[in-house]
């Protein structure tokens, strides 16, 4: 037994024996079976793993243990992966040359542009995949100051270009805090906590936090700071102004014209400047329903509407209920 997995043992041995079970998945390959069921994992001819198979509707995160026993093929994700070795190895190929051992306690970032292929996993080798939406890092993304790799890394796993296929390899196993920190998401996720989603994405703010303290102990892929910087311009603009942002006066400030700050946008992040902008309002707006009793009628001006129909018909159609079918369904969790 490896130190840290008497580490986790010591924590919660339940836990660890829960994250060794043998899937079906797995049980699968065992009997036989000599590759991956795609079909577990996309209905498109690339294989793009899609985070329709692997979170629930309505789901920003959730955790999966690496599949075993077998050649994880050449592959993206359509979502950000956060991979977290807890004892034993595996061997990443990411890119198509670079070679990546991960050791217990070890974490690698992918973003969605990242191309990565595994190499087959023993019994004992046990890996945590993150599975991670976007919008999932809007807390964590407040709580990074300034310009630095890990708010870099979020600009750029927004992105929907090729030329960003980044990742982050952070050697960080003898950091305390840090394990501490991925074992309290994996225990909330796990036993679903009451207020996971805050306390997840209070934790991986957190975490980043952290890992900014280690930077000596990170490997990462180079990438282009000028689309970087404006990309990053905008979601800022974005995170700080989301009730009165408006892309004129932000352009101005970015000294670009609007049609080419939009298609930079469109083309970095996959979204428009309106979806991102609503997405933003909308995550504000949920937030506001369950933790306040402001009225309805006060938390869409709070977050930059005037039409209360267009809210309430926007809503209905991103949540399928009401507003008002929310905040108490939000008091009921």
């Amino acid at each position: 037994m490896n130190e840290r997995e008497g580490k986790w043992t010591a924590i919660d041995k339940a836990l660890l024996g829960k994250l060794k079970e043998i899937t079906d998945e797995e049980r699968t390959i065992l009997s036989g079976n000599s590759t991956v069921a795609r079909n577990l994992y996309t209905n498109e001819k690339d294989f793009v793993v899609d985070s329709r198979k692997m979170l629930a509707r309505g789901k920003l995160i959730d955790i999966r243990t690496h599949t075993r026993f077998i050649r994880f093929p050449r592959h993206k994700h359509n979502y950000i992966e956060i991979i977290y070795m807890v004892s034993g190895t595996t061997t990443h190929i990411i890119n198509d040359s670079r070679q990546v051992v991960l050791n217990p306690g070890d974490l690698l970032f992918l973003n969605q542009n990242a191309f990565q292929e595994i190499l087959p996993a023993g019994m004992e080798d046990i890996a945590i995949n993150f599975i991670i939406l976007p919008e999932f890092f809007d807390v964590a993304f407040q709580m990074l100051d300034g310009e630095n790799l890990l708010k870099n890394f979020l600009v750029d796993s927004l992105r929907q270009d090729n030329r960003t296929a980044g990742y982050l390899y952070f050697k960080v196993a003898d950091i305390l805090p840090v394990q501490n920190l991925l074992e309290n998401m994996i225990w909330s996720i796990l036993n679903e906590q009451p207020n996971r989603h805050r306390i997840n994405q209070t934790t991986m703010g957190l975490l980043f936090l952290q890992l900014l303290n280690y930077m000596d102990k990170i490997e990462q892929c180079e990438d282009d700071p000028y689309d970087n910087y404006l990309t990053l311009s905008v979601l800022r603009h974005i995170e700080e102004n989301y009730r009165d942002s408006n892309l004129t006066l932000l352009a101005r400030e970015l000294n670009q014209p609007v049609y080419l700050l939009s298609r930079l946008i469109k083309r970095n992040t996959g979204c428009t400047y309106k979806e991102l902008l609503q997405r933003k309002r909308f995550q504000k707006a949920v937030e506001l329903l369950g933790d306040t009793t402001l009225s309805i009628n006060d938390i869409i001006t709070a977050v930059g509407y005037d039409n209360t129909s267009y809210f309430h018909r926007i809503f209905r159609e991103k949540y399928e209920m009401s507003p008002r079918q929310y905040r108490i369904k939000k008091k009921q969790m």
